[in-house]
């Protein structure tokens, strides 16, 4: 039975798990690791950290690897500075011993995720109209925002790389515009960004603006209430990144959101601010209806997804 190495390779935490396939489409993880990422100063001494944990990657342990990283990849093989991990990733200068060996950007892991038993248990917010052979579009909220899209082609999935969050965040109105300022001024970009709005450090950032307490993201999501600005305010960014992302795509196949933040924290999809604001439209208001969301809180679907890729590897 073919094994593939999968990895989730993100700014708090590092996953890295061994698949096995039945050559039907089916995977099942035989073992697994989680590690801190900040932890590791190279990514030669994250692998070591798995080696002294007893984890098996040695050469001929599997048949093919895909590790998935949080930040653009270059032809499969390099991730130049990630803008939330201490390290690059050059698959050139590491011998992970096998021959199909691939790179991958975390959210086309998360894209490629949607073909797998790691979204079964996906939270249904909108039913919409599912279109098999639609495009699905994917979007996520953690350390960064993610975004990717899926497209069925005739043999295989393809997964559109991007870096979404570090494009300007829309906001709407005088009190949104001073939030803006706010931001901006407070994360030190040059201007607001998926990354400062819809992250965890956009919830630390805009419950300071609301509130005036300097709390920690997770102090924050522990305050959480759905009658709470914080709350409303937060959906409804997330609301608009999801129905931009939709509109971008035309994502007939559904919109899946992904990430630890609305994965610990469902309230901020679940409150009627997300919806409201995913519907907000003068023109695709019909088109947003129809389509299915679901909440993808499995925090292991980005090892399921480059498990996935990892199995494309092997034809």
């Amino acid at each position: 039975m073919p094994k593939i190495l999968a990895a989730d390779i993100g700014g708090t935490n590092s996953r890295f798990a061994i698949f096995e396939t039945d050559g039907n489409g089916r995977l099942d993880i035989a073992e697994s690791l989680w590690l801190k990422t900040h932890e590791a100063e190279s990514f030669d001494q994250l692998l070591g950290q798995l080696r002294d944990n007893g984890f098996p990657i040695c050469p001929g342990e599997y048949d093919s690897a895909a590790l998935a990283v949080a930040g653009a990849v270059w032809h499969g093989v390099l991730c130049r500075k990630p803008p939330n991990m201490p390290f690059s990733i050059d698959l050139r200068e590491t011998d992970l011993g096998v021959e199909r060996a691939c790179l991958v950007n975390d959210f086309c892991a998360q894209a490629y995720a949607c073909r797998t038993s790691a979204v079964d248990e996906a939270v249904v917010l909108q039913d919409g109209e599912h279109d098999d052979l639609g495009v699905i579009g994917v979007i996520g909220a953690g350390t960064g925002l993610g975004y990717s899209g899926l497209i069925r082609g005739e043999t295989r999935w393809t997964a559109l790389a991007s870096e979404g969050g570090h494009m300007a965040f829309p906001f709407v109105g005088k009190e949104e515009a001073e939030y803006a300022e706010f931001n901006r001024r407070e994360s030190g970009r040059c201007w607001p960004e998926g990354d400062t709005v819809v992250t965890g450090l956009g919830l630390q950032l805009v419950h300071r603006f609301l509130t005036g307490e300097n709390l920690e993201p997770q102090e924050v999501a522990a305050r959480l209430a759905p009658d709470c600005e914080t709350t409303k305010w937060f959906a409804r960014f997330y609301g608009r990144a999801c129905r931009d992302w939709a509109i971008g795509l035309m994502a007939h196949g559904g919109m899946y959101i992904a990430g630890g933040v609305a994965a610990r924290n469902p309230i901020l999809v679940q409150s009627p601010e997300f919806l409201k604001e995913f519907h907000n439209t003068h023109v695709y208001g019909d088109f947003l209806r129809s389509v299915p969301v679901k909440l993808n809180a499995n925090e292991e679907s980005g090892l399921f997804g480059a498990a996935f890729y990892g199995m494309q590897l092997l034809g």
